[in-house]
């Protein structure tokens, strides 16, 4: 009986210290997302609102993508990556001079890097500068990509850019 009873107490400790120790290390295990995941996020929530023509909620999305990308590029300046969706989403809320000037930026940095070509390309068809966004298709021409196929599908007016 005491033996059963030493045995029990010896289980509760090891298991209480065990779930303890095991509570400490998922804390400390545990992962916050940074801005910019947070961003990439909301950006194809965006899309997919886009898609099914509710542009208001769309452009919410975008507006506290933007806001993120600017907390990110602030946290770590000259990202590609950053600057690519910095410009996107800048474009996407209408202002095509600011977007161009953060996807210039982000070829200085990548001169082929595929999503700010793609999507300058498209902010050329948008503004009306067909040879610029041939340019950028060029620059993609042997990716082998899907960015490639986008764009020229977009220079070529069979698919269209939303703005």
């Amino acid at each position: 009986m005491i033996k059963k009873f030493i045995l029990s107490v010896c289980m509760l400790v090891l298991l209480s210290t065990h779930s303890f120790s095991a509570g400490s290390n998922d804390t400390a295990t545990t992962k916050v997302k940074s801005d910019y995941a947070k961003a990439v996020e909301l950006i194809k929530f965006a899309k997919k609102y886009e898609k099914k023509d509710k542009l208001e909620k769309a452009k919410k999305r975008y507006e506290k993508a933007q806001k993120l990308l600017i907390k990110s590029n602030e946290k770590k300046p000259l990202q590609a990556d950053t600057l690519n969706y910095l410009g996107f989403t800048t474009r996407k809320l209408g202002d095509y001079e600011n977007g161009e000037k953060y996807y210039l930026l982000g070829l200085e940095i990548d001169p082929n890097h595929k999503g700010i070509n793609e999507y300058l390309g498209e902010l050329y068809v948008v503004t009306n500068r067909i040879d610029l966004a041939k340019e950028r298709l060029k620059v993609l021409e042997n990716c082998n990509c899907e960015e490639y196929n986008e764009l020229k599908e977009v220079i070529a007016g069979t698919k269209q850019s939303k703005y």
